[in-house]
């Protein structure tokens, strides 16, 4: 089983991509192979509506070539996702929105491509909007009949400063347990996929 994850912060190594290492650390402890892909750097552009993955049923987007076309090949073949980002004026960043709007338009256009694998969002905040940015990414999951992992928690962390998020206890105990449970959850759907 593998689980990809995609950092949808401008910013490398920051702590959104923390958090996702976290996560993933849980998940291999579990015998889960994982990769992470962070989109700082890199181009993503929104949705362009140009329906021509409609048209062509190939699970790609058409409309633009970019780094969200990797990221949607890689959701394409793994058996779940986790998609973080930072909290930029109580939602998610640009990147982040650039994927799941395409990943989402994609997915609709080719039924199933989504459907039961396991998906989580995490979200780095530095001191609010959390919860909506969370919610602005499992929209995304739950009208693509994905199943969701939870934690103990929202899976969030709290940090301003690149590492600050390492400091938050509580959130860096919600991705262990988040990735136990992806992993749970894993096993548990592999034969219903």
């Amino acid at each position: 089983m593998k689980v990809v994850a995609i950092a949808g912060s401008p910013r490398k190594n920051g702590n959104t991509a923390r958090m996702l290492r976290r996560v993933l650390a849980s998940l291999e402890a579990e015998g889960v192979e994982t990769e992470l892909i962070e989109l700082a750097g890199k181009k993503a552009q929104g949705c362009t509506a140009c329906l021509k993955c409609r048209e062509r049923k190939d699970r790609r987007c058409h409309g633009r070539n970019d780094a969200i076309n990797e990221c949607i090949a890689k959701v394409d073949e793994a058996d779940g996702v986790i998609v973080g980002s930072p909290v930029y004026f109580a939602d998610i960043s640009a990147e982040t929105k650039a994927l799941i709007d395409r990943l989402g338009y994609v997915a609709g256009a080719n039924p199933g491509m989504l459907e039961r694998k396991v998906a989580a969002a995490v979200v780095a905040e530095r001191r609010a909007g959390a919860v909506h940015a969370f919610d602005s990414i499992m929209h995304m999951f739950l009208i693509r009949q994905m199943i969701i992992a939870g934690s103990t928690y929202w899976n969030l962390g709290i940090g301003g400063l690149p590492g600050d998020v390492e400091e938050d206890e509580e959130g860096m105990r919600t991705m262990d347990t988040l990735g136990r449970n992806m992993a749970w959850l894993l096993e548990h759907t592999a034969a219903h996929r």
